[in-house]
């Protein structure tokens, strides 16, 4: 596994010389001109996966030209939904199928592993548990007045990044007891109100401790995080106002299974409403669970089309 080099006609070259591949396979919104005509050169067939497409991206702008070129290069594109399917064949592309996404698959496989963490059983001890995943300081902003005015609830919070001076900043914030994951050794995790978890890859497990998780990211511009994790758990869901270029989020907005907040007021209505009437709760969580497990697929449909290909000498 590499950092794919940047995309200039001498790398893709060499690149592609070097690794040699039987196909390509590029993902979402990965398009690469060079890499991409380097491939078609060499008679290699490149695939998209989990492609997503909207009107506002340049392949359908006057000045789009070169990427619509690069575009026209793939053997076949597999896509989310049937807009991103319109939106191709308007381009006179061809060979397209709606999949779906397959972050629905990897997620849903999540919930059938292993996913006890032995820290987080000590500090939630069967207690209402609040998961804020990959936060960011406008993510804090709006989470803060609610956390420093209940008592009732465990926080766990594992923000985007492991900043000392920003995770200095959050505990400063926080009117709770709180304990950070690299400082956990010799100490009573139960006697805490909030965990700041200063280590990175556990949140995919951490959600599964959630009552209701905060997914990160939609405060700000960075972009939302990956609400699918917390989904998968039947956890119930509230982020940030810039989620429009998410459809996965747009869905679950639409059938109830999340929320959307466009200041701390707002927040604090909301995850006081999750906090304290169970059956939203629950309802809200398990709508979220049966959206995931409708919407898994899409890694078979690729399979089936790469064993196809094989099987016929392509590849």
């Amino acid at each position: 596994m590499i950092y794919l080099p940047l995309d200039t006609r001498a790398n893709a070259r060499r690149l592609v010389e070097l690794v040699d591949p039987a196909i390509a396979i590029f993902v979402k919104y990965e398009f690469w001109p060079n890499y991409l005509f380097e491939l078609e050169k060499r008679s290699i067939p490149a695939i998209l996966v989990s492609g997503l497409f909207r009107k506002d991206q340049a392949f359908f702008k006057w000045h789009g030209g070169l990427l619509r070129k690069a575009l026209g290069t793939m053997e076949h594109y597999f896509v989310q939904d049937q807009h991103s399917s319109r939106l191709l064949a308007e381009l006179g592309q061809k060979n397209i199928t709606v999949s779906g996404d397959t972050r629905f698959d990897r997620v849903s496989h999540q919930i059938e592993q292993d996913n006890q963490l032995d820290f987080a059983d000590e500090f939630v001890k069967g207690q209402l548990c609040l998961v804020g995943g990959s936060t960011w300081p406008e993510d804090m902003a709006v989470l803060l007045p609610f956390l420093n005015q209940t008592n009732n609830i465990k926080t766990i919070l594992a923000p985007h990044t492991m900043d000392k001076d920003k995770i200095d900043a959050m505990v400063s914030s926080l009117d709770k007891k709180v304990i950070r994951y690299s400082e956990r050794e010799g100490k009573n995790l139960a006697d805490y109100q909030v965990l700041i978890v200063d280590t990175i890859g556990l949140l995919s497990r951490l959600y599964s401790y959630g009552d209701i998780a905060y997914v990160g990211g939609g405060m700000g511009t960075s972009g939302l995080h990956n609400i699918l994790e917390a989904a998968t758990f039947g956890v119930p869901i509230v982020i940030g106002k810039n989620y429009q270029k998410f459809p996965e989020a747009v869905k679950l907005e639409d059938i109830a299974g999340l929320h959307t907040v466009k200041n701390a007021e707002e927040c604090s209505d909301i995850l006081t409403k999750l906090t304290t009437d169970r059956q939203f709760r629950e309802k809200t969580g398990m709508i979220c669970g049966h959206y995931v497990n409708s919407n898994t697929g899409a890694t078979e449909t690729v399979m089936a089309y790469l064993r196809k290909l094989h099987a016929d000498g392509l590849v």
